[in-house]
């Protein structure tokens, strides 16, 4: 996994790649979820987020967003292909699990890409948090 060599190459050491998608009624989860973290993510984290949740971010005050095609363009697939060339190390997919979506089957898509690609996936806040905060023990510790 690209983790373990952003981990274990202190001198070479790029940042991790973290893809960002939030449904429209979790975007201001998404936004939150960021700005409590904005060091992390100002520092360590490259981040591709679909269209309109890479806006959102970015008026939070970040920088390095890539900003893709929106989730229902066909974004999803987007950083599908970038899991599949291995060019995300982690995803973080804020899912209204209780609004019905378009493009439910690029959504599963992505989500079985992240599963078969073993590329970590948070779904809600609390697996997000859980997932930053174990990364940032990770460079603690690496970088000792």
């Amino acid at each position: 996994m690209l983790l373990n060599k952003f981990l274990a190459d202190k001198e070479n050491r790029k940042k991790l790649n973290v893809a960002i998608i939030a449904h429209d009624g979790k975007k201001a989860d998404m936004v939150s979820f960021i700005m409590k973290r904005l060091d992390f993510f100002k520092n360590n984290v490259n981040i591709y987020a679909t269209g309109t949740t890479g806006k959102h971010v970015e008026h939070a005050g970040l920088t390095n967003v890539t900003k893709l095609n929106s989730g229902p363009y066909g974004g999803d697939a987007e950083i599908a292909s970038m899991i599949v060339n291995g060019k995300i190390d982690g995803v973080v997919f804020f899912i209204d699990p209780l609004e019905a979506h378009p493009h439910q089957v690029d959504v599963s898509m992505l989500l079985r890409i992240c599963n078969v690609h073993n590329i970590p996936l948070a779904t809600n806040y609390a697996s997000a948090s859980l997932m930053v905060r174990y990364y940032e023990l990770e460079l603690k510790n690496t970088n000792g």
